[in-house]
């Protein structure tokens, strides 16, 4: 498989990587099997960068990461990079509590996803979004003594903008940003993406497929579970979910024209964008991940991107990519 620098301070890495979140949390039920032979499907196609959060499930995620590493051949184990978000706050009940960015807090949190991970470093750590009351210095110091311990191998950010990542970087060496980018989801392209590329700094893109919602696979009768995430997105909802599903209708024509699915030309978009983005894809099963890796074989031309341009223009969108609550949590362009 293809590889990527992770920034310049960063690792070499697949050019895809493996968003975890989904196999726990926050898209339905998913089945624990089939989602630790993912991961090994993953690995053995040469994925190397497993991605996800201490709080997705309260830990559920990096338990299924560490069995699922545990179970696997060494040389596959090996070659397993984890990136960690840790930060925000949960309950018993599953709500959310805000984020804390403390570097006694940041050094909790590592110990435990250590445990749970089953590793003795975790490749790359990141606070999931800024805490207000911290200064983000005060963040990117505390992981910089875990990576000074040998805890941590690279500091990495997630959803902040183009000031906070200076600040961040002048106080240690950042690897990547973590942070939402697709075909719409554009906002970075203004300031964040030319700040990072400005300081070395590479992107790992989630949401490449906007939770599904530019799959292909998504359809507007189909019924989400209340603790399903896009049930309470806007952008599945009522017109807007109309709209955005004709942006997608726009879009399979263009990939029926290359002989590809929605989902590969949508990866393959974003792939296209630099070396130095890696899309995340949260594939929860072996045919998903199938899909997903196909996008590697996708070369897109300039007609094909001045055709996908004009299909799924920048600002095409309908709807804010989180609720209203949630939205005030991001540091980045909307």
């Amino acid at each position: 498989m293809q590889t990527r620098p992770l920034g310049t301070t960063g690792p070499q890495v697949s050019a895809l990587g493996l968003g975890c979140m989904g196999m726990s949390a926050l898209y339905g039920e998913a089945d624990r099997a089939e989602s630790i032979a993912t991961i090994h499907a993953a690995l053995e196609a040469g994925v190397t960068l497993l991605d996800t959060g201490d709080f997705y499930a309260m830990g559920h995620n990096e338990m299924l990461i560490g069995e699922a590493l545990r179970a696997a051949p060494a040389a596959l184990r090996e070659q397993a990079l984890t990136s960690v978000k840790f930060g925000a706050l949960r309950d018993p009940d599953g709500g959310w509590s805000g984020y804390d960015g403390r570097p006694a807090a940041v050094r909790n949190f590592a110990a435990y996803s250590l445990q749970r991970l089953g590793v003795d470093h975790i490749d790359v750590y990141r606070i999931a979004r800024l805490d207000p009351n911290v200064p983000i210095e005060e963040t990117v110091g505390a992981i910089a003594e875990l990576v000074e311990k040998g805890h941590v191998r690279h500091i990495g950010l997630s959803e902040v903008g183009a000031e906070t990542i200076r600040r961040a970087a002048a106080t240690a060496p950042i690897s990547d940003l973590q942070i939402e980018y697709s075909l719409i989801s554009r906002g970075i392209e203004d300031e964040v993406l030319p700040t990072t590329r400005e300081l070395g700094i590479g992107i790992t893109a989630y949401g490449v497929l906007s939770r599904g919602l530019i799959s292909g696979h998504f359809t507007a009768d189909r019924q989400l579970a209340p603790t399903d995430f896009r049930s309470m997105s806007p952008r599945f909802q009522g017109e807007n979910l109309q709209h955005n599903l004709s942006l997608v209708e726009a879009l399979r024509k263009i990939a029926e024209q290359k002989g590809v699915s929605v989902a590969q030309i949508a990866i393959a978009w974003v792939s296209s964008r630099g070396e130095d983005i890696v899309p995340l894809v949260g594939a929860r099963t072996r045919e998903r991940l199938t899909e997903a890796l196909g996008a590697l074989d996708v070369t897109l031309d300039d007609a094909d991107l001045a055709a996908i341009e004009e299909a799924v223009p920048a600002d095409a969108a309908a709807g804010d990519r989180y609720p209203a609550a949630q939205m005030s949590h991001l540091g980045t362009d909307r």
